[in-house]
């Protein structure tokens, strides 16, 4: 059977509105992923492949970002972005797959879900115990391990944050939450909420952009010769995480999601 063109493909498998998800939609995707799934889907779509087999192999390379980023030096934190980078890969590539042949279930978007909480943890987890110096000559200093995995605690929270949101409401009875419900109803909470958007400092306990600060940091750590500014990103990444994660539920609590 003859393999679909890129062209043929993309109105289906990017129909309106999934590259503009306001918070659906990773920017990385918007910009090359997306482009890049697409080679692979003409691939896959008429293969027995399916989708939730993708999920399973999406969920694999997000956990493998931890062991990766234990490889000293720079090789480790390259390895551990293109373990997440394949995570994002196969991302697109199982829902684009289910759009193409029609075969959608619960069970995809929930193990997508999990994917997606074990990606920033192992992200995160792998950091610290990076900064731990499992490997060094010297003494193993726990206290960055303990930090990191506090970040991956504050990045899992967020999401569950999240997502409990839809659980209450089902719960209840109530139908899922609209965009506008989101807006907290205090004006100064709003600013607040705002201005943290603008800055997107919550952004960096994410696994896609942790992975690549970490990379960035490993690079200064090879230039200097020591562990400094790894250790100094576990503690600033465990800050944010913890501080947002505050900052989500506060948010949350004060918009019209739960009423």
């Amino acid at each position: 059977m003859q393999k679909p063109s890129v062209a043929e493909l993309r109105p289906v498998v990017h129909p309106p509105g999934v590259k503009d998800r306001r918070s659906g939609e990773h920017w990385a995707g918007r910009l090359y992923m997306r482009e890049l799934s697409l080679r692979i889907d003409r691939h896959l779509v008429n293969t027995r492949v399916t989708p939730n087999q993708v999920t399973y192999v999406m969920t694999v390379a997000a956990v493998l970002a931890a062991p990766a980023l234990l490889v000293p030096g720079i090789t480790g934190a390259v390895l551990g972005v293109v373990m997440v980078q394949l995570y994002l890969l196969f991302d697109c590539v199982d829902g684009e797959l289910a759009r193409w042949k029609k075969q959608y279930s619960l069970g995809g978007v929930y193990l997508d879900r999990v994917a997606a909480y074990l990606c920033d943890a192992a992200v995160l987890v792998g950091f610290g115990l990076r900064a731990a110096d499992l490997w060094g000559s010297g003494r193993i200093d726990w206290l960055w391990a303990f930090l990191g995995t506090l970040a991956a605690l504050g990045a899992v929270m967020i999401k569950a944050e999240t997502d409990l949101v839809g659980v209450a409401r089902h719960q209840h009875g109530l139908p899922p939450v609209k965009e506008a419900a989101s807006e907290p109803r205090s004006s100064g909470m709003a600013l607040a909420r705002r201005a943290a958007a603008a800055l997107k400092f919550h952004r960096l306990v994410l696994g896609i952009e942790a992975s690549l600060l970490i990379l960035v940091l490993a690079i200064l750590d090879q230039a200097r010769g020591d562990l400094f500014f790894s250790r100094l990103g576990v503690a600033v990444l465990a800050g944010i995480a913890l501080l947002q994660s505050l900052l989500h539920l506060v948010s949350i609590l004060a918009s019209s999601r739960l009423k």
